[in-house]
């Protein structure tokens, strides 16, 4: 078996690195500076030759606020290039696993979004993002899409690594609390997307993150609880008190009902894969002093 990854230093695609030691598949890994899969001969040059069994689309433009200055890029990237490589997936008989998020629902709900639930994005991101979903059904109709939400990992920027940082050099920090969703350990979604190419592709969308739901402000709480920072006093903050240029989801807790039920994985709950993070981030830490 042979799997192709784009985006591949990426926190996903850095999750999946890891995981490739211990496996039996031929992974091929590549970033922009092995493969731009903005660039459609270049997708099907690098599919052609590698022929693999299994394309992972991990990239995606996904700073939110940067999106709505810059649409083109976040197009390219979040609809065309997704669609250049189901076009390749189709031509050489190759599955896919194309990565989405919450952000392709408005985010007014108050019960989990399910799969076939009306997506209906507000901000840049997420209309690229849901474009491009449309894209890999039109072109590779067996495709599997696997929208997550609220990623973190030890690696690249992220929420998780963001608040920890600040925990250690404010007295005091405001995060919102009307935001409600479930986190996602990046190495969780790494290792479901690994059992979903082991078990064989059922295409079609499905729902992943950790189990659970919280604000930002009850994850930061837990972040700071688990790495004793006891110094940074944090206060809850209504989303109007923190404006930003693209609206955040009042509500994306996703159902993972039909993930669970085709696929029959066990999904960890989001404090205890917290808890992994924050040590493997402490391991990081004593290896680079």
């Amino acid at each position: 078996m042979k799997i192709l990854v784009t985006g591949s230093n990426g926190q996903l695609g850095s999750e999946l690195r890891g995981l490739a030691e211990n496996s039996e598949y031929v992974f091929r890994f590549t970033d922009v500076d092995l493969l731009d899969i903005c660039d459609e001969q270049a997708v099907m040059k690098a599919v052609g030759e590698f022929l693999p069994d299994v394309i992972v689309n991990c990239a995606a433009f996904t700073a939110v606020d940067a999106a709505e200055d810059q649409p083109e890029l976040c197009d390219r990237l979040n609809r065309l290039a997704p669609g250049y490589l189901a076009k390749a997936a189709s031509r050489y008989h190759a599955g896919l696993v194309h990565i989405s998020t919450d952000y392709v629902f408005e985010g007014t709900a108050h019960v989990p979004y399910k799969e076939e639930d009306e997506a209906a994005p507000v901000t840049v991101y997420g209309r690229t993002k849901l474009e491009g979903e449309k894209l890999v059904q039109t072109y590779c109709p067996d495709a599997v899409i696997l929208r997550t939400a609220w990623l973190y990992s030890p690696y690249g920027k992220n929420f998780v690594k963001t608040m920890l940082r600040l925990g250690r050099e404010k007295a005091q920090l405001g995060v919102v609390f009307d935001q409600i969703g479930s986190p996602t350990y990046a190495h969780d979604l790494a290792a479901v997307i690994l059992q979903i190419i082991g078990k064989g592709l059922i295409p079609g969308i499905y729902h992943f993150t950790d189990e659970g739901v919280c604000s930002w402000y009850d994850f930061t709480r837990m972040i700071h609880q688990l790495d004793s920072i006891t110094t940074c006093k944090v206060l809850p903050l209504h989303t109007e008190e923190y404006p930003v240029k693209a609206t955040r989801p009042h509500y994306s807790v996703l159902d993972k009902t039909k993930l669970k039920t085709v696929y029959q994985v066990e999904i960890p709950y989001w404090v205890d894969s917290l808890k992994d993070c924050l040590r493997r981030l402490k391991e990081l830490e004593k290896e680079n002093n």
